[in-house]
């Protein structure tokens, strides 16, 4: 594994997966949470999240080469579950529901499915056939410090920005999903029928 650091990918790979944790559109969610009672711990949060996108990312491999499922087919299939997620969030439908189990609000749902989700897990491993791997793990890195930011300053960050800016970032971040899904997919599905 060589490492090469480039600023480029580092920002494209922070970009998608600051899009698909969507952690500014998941304000809302997260307010309602501490309103229902529950504590939301923003260090536990990001720590937990990051190891489980590292975990995934080295393990993720194995884990495809044991169904025989090579890195460009998953990164096609991820291309198609972030066009979902990009519709989503541009058109503002609900497509993929999200009915995983209730419990503690730090790890379910906000570890799970809110930021290291089944999206953000396809797209981190969709990553890897794009970028090197050690400018993800700068990326992952930077995008868990900001969630840490969110989560400290929640509602520092809701009277600072208010409901319409964070519709926008949402609307905004959909759109360069989508852009990356058509990428993905393109890049991906060249190699496998050519």
């Amino acid at each position: 594994m060589s490492l090469e650091f480039s600023i480029k990918e580092i920002v494209s790979a922070f970009m998608v997966l600051f899009a698909i944790i969507d952690i500014t559109g998941s304000i809302p969610i997260i307010i309602d949470l501490k309103k229902k009672g529950n504590v939301i711990q923003p260090v536990q949060t990001a720590v937990g999240s990051f190891v489980i996108f590292v975990a995934f990312l080295f393990a993720g491999d194995g884990l495809l080469s044991l169904f025989g499922v090579d890195i460009q087919s998953f990164a096609v299939a991820g291309a198609l579950v972030i066009l979902v997620m990009a519709i989503e969030m541009i058109l503002g439908v609900e497509l993929m529901k999200n009915d995983g189990p209730q419990g503690s609000a730090t790890i379910v749902p906000l570890i799970f499915p809110l930021i290291a989700g089944a999206g953000a897990l396809t797209t981190l491993l969709s990553l890897r056939a794009e970028f090197n791997i050690v400018n993800i793990i700068v990326a992952i890195i930077l995008n868990m410090v900001f969630v840490y930011l969110v989560l400290a300053k929640l509602e520092w960050i809701e009277k600072l920005f208010g409901k319409g800016v964070i519709y926008v970032l949402r609307k905004f971040f959909g759109i360069i999903l989508l852009a990356m899904a058509v990428k993905l997919f393109v890049t991906n599905i060249s190699s496998l029928i050519g």
